[in-house]
């Protein structure tokens, strides 16, 4: 066991061109704490009775607690992060030869890999044999919002875990509603009067009934709202109704959510039917009220799945890069929080917290394999991720990649995909590089030329992904090669599972070893046509003990 004292063996910071606002410590410290808790879920000691105000009870620990961690601050101001320091970072990393690094930054957009500094410095990792872990963010669930996008990145989801924090809601009719939020305390019982936000617009600011429905900060009228609950048409920060004085706040969230989120004041998020009768309740009643009680954990009988704010594929780059890569937890994750809070730990939600799961497992395997690649070890973590249901998460594979992280079995995978700098040197030249773009990805002085150039298909990538025009048959071949990081003399068969509208053959479909690090080819001929926008089917190649599993997704070009 690593003492605390040791647990932390490197910090920098960087501020390149940027002013260190009020508020900021001009140094490695985390004011803000999501440094501190994406850190301890990755490598923090195993810590008893961890709890955040008497919430998630238990022992905390991070995915590689034996592990030490590198600190390298590179974002201020809430959240501003410049290039130059991020490229920065990476290169002290490396430097510092660090195992595995863990960015739960996202980027903004569509950029192009030389444009983008966490793909250029990842890159620069890789070609020291570093695999970098990231955030694949929090723009979902619209398509092709996925960041993060590099083929040479691990891209992770967030997915929900089996545990909520629920509060109920109870009005002055007797009627009562359960909604999501995570409440250090409640109204403990006491019914306070109820007031619609959009019947207590700051008039004196202009604000208009529709804008204070929202309960947006400044929206509200204090002298209207003070001692009060507030019915928002909104989920916000709660600090608008919290600065005007009301003691809670009802919240309406459309469509699908998992997620509780943290508030200051006593909060209930509903859902847009519940939140209906509230304001029905509201409008109808001569004297409405209501009161909110404290958070309580609850079971989630359908995690995982993928949270609605997580980002979703396809890769706006690369079309046959599948993006995200695997899912892991980001829903609801307790760890480690800045002192400067007053709070030891606390419980949010985002990809950034799915990252440092993805990253622990990354250095657990690592540990287990010291020789391995960066591709390698991210192919073992994908080929070996729990199948997740696309009825939970329609968009399947673009939401949660191979599926749910599986650490112990990623130690020992048996085949793997692996790939080097010459094998992204090619694919990038295929997507129509030239020299000079090239180089800003890789640093050195590797050309574009006629025998660079690959194909966008012949990554040798542990997943598949195939865009397609709709309603027009298609026949696409794809070469791949596994290498045998399991029993020495062992023979794996193809199996592959598809719907009726495509055929997928592979060819071979049995492959023999006799040594380990032996390395085997073929090819997957996926063909047929496009019935529907995501078509998910999977490739597993199996010797009786070991299953390697492949997501295959055919997808269709948007009209």
């Amino acid at each position: 066991m690593i003492s605390k004292c040791s647990k932390i063996i490197g910090a920098r910071y960087y501020h390149f061109n940027i002013t260190v606002g009020e508020g900021e410590i001009p140094s490695p410290r985390d004011r803000l704490g999501h440094g501190t808790h994406t850190s301890s879920t990755a490598a923090g000691i195993g810590v008893p009775h961890a709890n955040y105000s008497g919430l998630a009870g238990g022992t905390a620990r991070g995915g590689a607690p034996s592990a030490r961690i590198a600190i390298y601050k590179v974002c201020w101001n809430e959240g501003i992060c410049t290039d130059a320091d991020i490229l920065s970072a990476f290169d002290d990393a490396i430097a510092d030869g660090v195992d595995i690094i863990s960015i739960s930054i996202g980027t903004q957009g569509i950029i192009d890999y030389f444009e983008d500094s966490i793909a250029i410095g990842s890159f620069h990792a890789m070609k020291e044999n570093i695999l970098t872990s990231s955030s694949g963010g929090n723009s979902g669930p619209n398509s092709s919002t996925i960041e993060n996008y590099a083929p040479w990145l691990l891209t992770v989801a967030a997915s929900a875990i089996d545990r909520n924090f629920v509060v109920q809601t109870q009005l002055g009719d007797g009627q009562d509603y359960q909604g999501l939020a995570i409440n250090t305390h409640g109204l403990n019982g006491v019914m306070y009067p109820l007031i619609y936000g959009g019947d207590a617009p700051n008039v004196s600011a202009g604000v208009s009934p529709s804008d204070s429905s929202t309960c947006n900060l400044g929206t509200l009228d204090g002298e209207l709202v003070k001692g009060k609950v507030v019915l928002c048409s909104e989920v916000r920060s709660g600090l608008g109704p919290q600065l005007a004085g009301a003691v809670g706040a009802i919240m309406q969230r459309d469509g699908p959510y998992g997620e509780a989120y943290q508030f200051t004041l006593p909060v209930a998020v509903l859902g847009s039917n519940d939140s209906a009768h509230v304001l029905n309740y509201v409008k109808k009643s001569s004297n409405p009220t209501a009161s909110i009680s404290k958070s309580r954990g609850v079971s989630d009988p359908k995690a995982p799945y993928v949270a609605s704010f997580s980002s979703r594929g396809p890769n706006p780059v690369t079309s046959n890069i599948l993006k995200p890569d695997l899912a892991a937890p980001g829903v609801n994750i307790l760890a480690a929080w800045t002192p400067s809070s007053g709070e030891d730990y606390a419980i949010i939600s985002g990809t950034s917290m799915a990252c440092p799961h993805a990253s622990g497992a990354a250095a657990y395997v690592k540990s287990f394999n010291p020789t391995w690649s960066p591709a390698a070890i991210k192919s073992a973590l994908i080929t070996t991720a729990h199948a997740m249901s696309p009825t939970k998460n329609v968009d399947a594979e673009f939401a949660y990649g191979a599926g749910q992280l599986n650490p112990l079995a990623a130690t020992k995978p048996g085949l793997v995909y692996d790939v080097g700098e010459k094998d992204y040197i090619k694919m990038l030249c295929a997507e129509g590089y030239n020299t000079t773009n090239l180089r800003a990805v890789t640093g050195d002085s590797n050309i574009c030329t006629s025998t660079t150039n690959g194909t966008m298909s012949g990554l040798n990538y542990p997943s598949i992904a195939l865009r397609v025009k709709p309603r027009k048959s298609f026949s696409n071949s794809f070469q791949r090669t596994v290498t045998n990081v399991g029993k020495s003399n062992s023979i794996y068969k193809a199996t592959v599972s598809a719907p009726a509208s495509i055929k997928i053959s592979v060819e071979p479909d049995t492959l023999s070893f006799e040594a380990l690090l032996e390395k085997k080819s073929f090819a997957v001929k996926i063909e047929g046509d496009a019935e529907k926008a995501i078509l998910s089917a999977s490739l597993i190649w199996s010797d009786g003990f070991y299953n390697v599993r492949s997501p295959i997704v055919v997808y269709t070009l948007k009209k």
